[in-house]
């Protein structure tokens, strides 16, 4: 129970990898606010599975993208709980296409979920996280931002650009003991995979060192580290997920 004590708050947090983090970090003690936009069944779901164990949790329909979304989420949260210790911005969506024939609001809606999100996040939880001098933040990227992916160009720059965001809010919050990190997931098996092709699956195996594609719990267990008194001293670093593939 490594976390007893604090409070979570994990954005998109009612399916997939958000779902697990929120489950791990409440299994080492952790109370957790997750929010979700349209998967109000499954993000209640997932409190209630929360609450099953032993710990507690709260559901809050709150739009990253919105910044009046994000304030109310933040003070729900802390009016439920008192105080916000560990912070995770996971909230992200895809908008595939090839480069020229994409829109303009597919690159849009993915860079506004996918970084000015965290961005919003960061700015509003990081202020009551320095009213307390303490504070965990983890990023949830993606080895799309390292490597670059196929019809991905949108998704691509904004974990690219979430990198670039950990690294800078590292350096700012560091005086105020907050760290700031990322988890790099490579090709894990969530809702977006399940229906690929077999060809393409086997395409994308090759890449993986590993020759299997990652687990949601085994994401979940790098930002419990980095959430713990463990990674006290890590800040602005970048946690692969993902069996060696960033290392192809």
């Amino acid at each position: 129970m490594i976390l007893q004590g604090k409070v979570a708050l994990v954005t998109g947090g009612s399916r997939g990898i958000g779902r697990a983090i929120a489950l791990a970090l409440a299994r080492q003690g952790a109370k957790v606010a997750l929010t979700y936009v349209q998967a109000a069944e499954a993000a209640e779901a997932a409190a209630t599975a929360i609450r099953d164990g032993g710990s507690d949790a709260m559901a809050i329909r709150a739009d990253v993208r919105n910044l009046d979304d994000v304030k109310s989420m933040a003070t729900q949260a802390i009016a439920k709980f008192g105080q916000v210790d560990i912070l995770v911005n996971n909230a992200g969506i895809i908008r595939d296409n090839y480069l020229t024939f994409m829109k303009e609001e597919e690159w849009d809606d993915v860079l506004d979920t996918d970084l000015k999100g965290a961005f919003f996040c960061i700015k509003v939880v990081g202020k009551e996280m320095m009213k307390k001098k303490t504070g965990r933040i983890i990023n949830v990227a993606s080895d799309a931002g390292l490597l670059g992916d196929l019809m991905r160009a949108n998704y691509a720059s904004a974990k690219a650009g979430l990198l670039g965001l950990t690294k800078t809010a590292a350096r700012e919050f560091a005086v105020h003991g907050i760290t700031v990190n990322a988890v790099s997931p490579g090709i894990i098996e969530t809702d977006m995979i399940a229906g690929m092709a077999e060809t393409r699956r086997g395409k994308q195996l090759a890449m993986i060192p590993q020759a299997r594609f990652g687990k949601p719990e085994e994401v979940a267990n790098a930002v419990v580290f980095l959430a713990s008194d463990d990674a006290g001293y890590v800040t602005g670093e970048v946690l692969c997920v993902d069996g060696g593939l960033h290392t192809r």
